[in-house]
């Protein structure tokens, strides 16, 4: 397996509060990586890193045998794509626009000046592709009324059009910062459906969710993050039956009863 994105020894300090310690990462093509752990274990911190959200105090990444760095617009163009837990959508602008954004994303250079020209309304599509893939992607994830404002979407639906507008990018690697929060059970199939799109590409995807269950039926392999370090690496059920995942959950390294990790955990 072709590996896309490698991390070693990514690390985010706050003054003398370290977030992130000394985290390494690899993602291969087709794979799904399942991160879980506590509140304020690093989930997000580490997919900041990936992104050019926040800058690493230490530690390198790599795309495609390629240094990773630079800003967040620099990293997109590049090849990733992200959400985020709070959906970051401009909101006066339509769905359909939106989702167009995605599309424009990796031929842009300047973000800002992209939402402009879509404020504008001179956000056009360079061919003619760009509109039937923007249709395609909103039927995957049950979007209608594409003429819709953005800022008049529930919470959920926001969610699926952030998605929709990150697979727009065609990303090398997606990263979903707990996706399926808020989302309805026709939001959370059409978001697995994304997920299982980018991975026959060939591409892979990082998937953050308090549901570990949801997301160990999902990905391929999951790494458990305690306090900002990651604690475990491996195949998801052999990550739920293990000492690490029961110390960081229950608060016991080892039980002598079947214990489940609970949903949305």
């Amino acid at each position: 397996m072709a590996e896309l994105l490698v991390g070693t020894g990514l690390t985010k300090r706050y003054g003398g509060v370290v977030a992130l310690d000394d985290v390494s990462l690899h993602l291969g093509a087709g794979e799904i990586l399942g991160l879980v752990g506590p509140n304020g274990a690093g989930k997000t911190t580490l997919v900041d890193l990936i992104s050019g959200a926040q800058t690493a105090s230490a530690g390198t990444l790599t795309l495609r045998g390629n240094r990773l760095s630079g800003p967040a617009s620099k990293r997109a163009r590049a090849g990733l794509a992200r959400t985020f837990q709070y959906p970051q959508l401009a909101l006066e602008l339509s769905v359909r626009d939106n989702l167009l954004l995605g599309r424009a994303a990796r031929r842009m250079p300047n973000p800002w000046r992209m939402t402009l020209a879509a404020a504008l309304g001179i956000l056009r599509p360079s061919m003619a592709e760009d509109t039937s893939a923007v249709e395609t992607i909103a039927s995957e994830l049950g979007l209608s009324d594409l003429e819709r404002e953005a800022g008049d979407l529930t919470l959920g639906e926001q969610r699926l059009v952030e998605v929709g507008r990150a697979l727009g990018s065609d990303p090398v690697v997606m990263l979903l910062d707990e996706p399926f929060a808020g989302s309805d059970a026709s939001g959370v199939a059409g978001i697995i459906d994304v997920i299982r799109t980018v991975q026959r590409r060939g591409h892979a995807v990082i998937l953050v969710d308090h549901n570990v269950d949801l997301v160990a039926g999902l990905v391929d392999r999951i790494m458990l993050l305690d306090r900002g370090r990651a604690v475990f690496d491996g195949d998801p059920r052999e990550c739920l039956a293990s000492p690490q995942m029961q110390q960081v959950y229950f608060g016991v390294a080892d039980s002598d009863e079947d214990e489940e990790v609970p949903h949305g955990a």
